[in-house]
């Protein structure tokens, strides 16, 4: 049997693919280049099949324990009154703001610490080269150390360097169009607990979201049709969202002021991941680095953790490990390109150029969220996560 596995990544796909791993009884050993657990992030959620998953994992009481406390979502105009309000969701028909909602490194430290016994993680460290035979893996690190290893699999992001060493040139990586810079500012008297969106002419979108560690999570959005901010230095990042904001009424002063050394900034030009194959012999992938779908889709977190459960129990039930992954793409694959078929116009009808465009828009979330139809539409503002259905799989301990 197959039995010692190395994970590259330790955010949601690759903690969650290491504790069903552990359950099935495989040595797992977690890689992740930072030099230690990453606590940063901004609001994720979970729904659908992903919420069985953790019900399965025993976390979902805990994980909800822990999330923002976010109330829903208000979309608001420039003087902060409210335009259309939808609560949040109770799992059954969540809408923008679902029944869990947490931050990024808070889920991403439920998940290192419910490690198995059979789990290592191993920080400040990357992998650079693998060579693979009929009988296993040998891995070279950035630390120059080497490890023969049964499995690899790579769950490590978007941009995944690692994924190019066993599928080079083979993911297609789309830009949908859209920069979004995310970070933190300390909590202000207008915070109440609603995650709060505010449109702006020129295709602009702000948002302020809560968290529950005492700060507030905010986002700049914007569409464009060229990259580059991705790769520059925070100060450049700041100065060009204080030149592309500069005229934004409403909360943007405020988080244009407060960006500096601690607003943990984070900016990233939007892109879908497709690759034409997961598995590639004894190594493969899973996550944002085999199919991210943005986070305009709603659906990444659920992807990774549905995929991290899916592919730890058919490598578990497999005769090896080709069956394995076979069997995995085989049910995650439509699953997945559902997912990312992003409905018409998005991400560009959330974020309308002109004013007349902004208030027609307006318009249409007033009538979404009257009280008639906010039934009905709080089920398409949200995504359909719950198409999945998945096997019971039998992890010994």
């Amino acid at each position: 049997m197959t039995s010692r596995v190395l994970v590259t990544g330790a955010s949601i796909a690759g903690p969650t693919v290491a504790f069903w791993l552990d359950k099935a009884g495989y040595d797992v050993t977690v890689v992740e280049r930072a030099p230690h657990l990453r606590h940063g992030g901004q609001n994720i959620d979970v729904r659908g099949s992903g919420r069985e998953v953790l019900r399965r994992m025993g976390l979902d009481a805990t994980l909800l324990a822990n999330g923002t406390t976010e109330k829903g979502t208000r979309f608001v105009d420039e003087n902060d009154a409210t335009i259309a309000a939808f609560p949040v969701g109770d799992g059954s028909h969540d809408g923008p703001t679902a029944e869990l909602e947490i931050l990024r490194g808070e889920f991403a430290r439920i998940l290192v610490e419910s490690a198995g016994p059979r789990t290592e993680y191993r920080y400040g460290d990357s992998v650079v080269g693998v060579a693979q035979d009929a009988d296993g893996v040998d891995v070279t690190f950035a630390s120059n150390a080497s490890q023969r290893f049964d499995l690899v699999l790579f769950a490590d992001g978007i941009r995944s360097s690692s994924r190019e060493l066993a599928f080079p040139a083979e993911a297609e990586t789309t830009p949908v169009g859209l920069y979004t810079a995310y970070g933190v500012l300390p909590k202000g008297p207008s915070d109440d607990g609603w995650w709060r969106w505010c449109n702006a002419p020129g295709s602009r979108v702000a948002n302020i979201r809560p968290d529950n560690l005492g700060t507030t999570r905010f986002s700049l959005s914007w569409v464009s049709d060229d990259g580059g901010y991705e790769g520059a230095s925070t100060e450049q990042v700041i100065t060009a969202l204080r030149a592309k904001f500069a005229d934004v009424g409403w909360e943007v002063p405020r988080i244009l002021n407060s960006l500096g050394p601690d607003s943990e900034l984070y900016v990233d030009y939007l892109a879908q991941v497709k690759a034409p194959r997961w598995s590639n012999g004894r190594i493969g992938m899973l996550g944002d680095a085999a199919w991210c779908a943005t986070p305009v889709s709603g659906m990444g977190t659920t992807l990774s953790v549905t995929g991290a459960y899916v592919l730890a129990g058919e490598l578990a039930r497999a005769e090896d490990h080709r069956a394995g992954f076979e069997a995995f793409e085989t049910r995650m694959r439509p699953f997945v390109e559902q997912a990312q078929k992003l409905p018409p116009g998005v991400p560009r009808i959330a974020h309308p150029k002109t004013a007349a465009g902004v208030a027609a828009f307006r318009g249409v979330l007033r009538l979404a969220g009257s009280k008639p139809v906010q039934a009905v539409t709080s089920k398409f503002l949200g995504p359909d996560a719950a198409t999945l259905e998945l096997p019971n799989y039998v992890f010994r301990s």
